[in-house]
């Protein structure tokens, strides 16, 4: 039997909570956000937030929403929020974040929670606080309201090129159309169109103190092998670190080389290793 068990945690736990997040800036970053928005009333949050350890001292935590997350979760509280999750139906689409810790949550949680569609065992952490030494591409800037229809389709073929099923399956596409939709009214999503046609999209689809994280960086096909993604990405960043964040950060897998050589040539570093794990 497990010595220190896992508990639900609540509002009244927040600091706890958030000085843990603190510890990983980058590497929790998307439980941030969702903390910071949502704080850990069960009637306010859009998840659970699990910790480990002490009344008197949370060592680890474990976010359960749309995703499942681990943080600051080394051997025995992966073993513990295992064995607490493998009680539950599976209701994430993923398990996503620290490479050790979420591959170890998988090992012990396969066996009730799987198969899973796709594992991702390497995915490098970067992030970068300079604006790169890179010719801004002045054409991508902040996509404005009236051309969310125009950016639609363009998410919607990244999202079904990097994860692998379409976000239409589900409800006709009405949720992720929503996402897009409040991205780009928080000024989040970037773009470049040309002759009314998305070439280049970004966003920032998590924003904390600390950084602003990058996802969804797309290139239409037909643009490809141009050399358009470097300095469409200098531009995003020159916007973040000047308007949102003091850093920005990233994760990439470690088989796209294309996006790594950009995302080096814009000066991120590594930071760590992610690990995703797709249902």
């Amino acid at each position: 039997m497990l010595m220190v068990p896992v508990r639900q945690l609540g509002e009244t736990e927040r600091g706890a909570v958030e000085r843990l997040l603190d510890i990983d800036p980058y590497g929790a970053a998307q439980v941030a956000e969702r903390v910071a928005a949502r704080g850990l009333a069960w009637w306010r949050a859009d998840g659970r937030v699990f910790g480990y350890g002490s009344r008197r001292h949370v060592e680890a935590l474990c976010w359960l929403g749309g995703h499942l997350t681990p943080v600051h979760a080394g051997p025995p509280a992966v073993a513990a929020f295992a064995e607490r999750l493998a009680a539950e139906d599976r209701t994430c689409s993923s398990i996503v974040g620290r490479a050790d810790a979420v591959l170890g949550l998988w090992e012990r949680l396969s066996a009730d929670w799987g198969p899973a569609r796709e594992v991702r065992p390497h995915q490098p952490l970067l992030m970068a606080d300079a604006v790169p030494d890179v010719a801004v591409d002045r054409g991508v800037r902040v996509v404005r309201t009236e051309e969310t229809d125009a950016l639609f389709p363009a998410a919607v073929a990244m999202y079904t090129e990097e994860v692998g099923v379409s976000p239409l399956l589900d409800d006709g596409g009405v949720g992720y159309r929503r996402r897009v939709a409040d991205l780009v009214r928080a000024r989040r999503a970037y773009a470049r169109m040309v002759d009314g046609e998305v070439v280049f999209k970004a966003e920032l689809a998590v924003v904390t103190k600390h950084t602003a994280q990058i996802q969804g960086v797309w290139v239409a096909p037909d643009w490809r092998g141009k050399g358009l993604a470097a300095p469409a990405l200098a531009a995003v960043m020159r916007d973040a670190l000047r308007r949102v964040a003091p850093t920005v950060s990233l994760y990439v897998n470690d088989y796209n080389q294309p996006a790594r050589r950009a995302y080096e040539r814009c000066g991120f570093r590594p930071v760590g290793e992610f690990a995703t794990v797709l249902f």
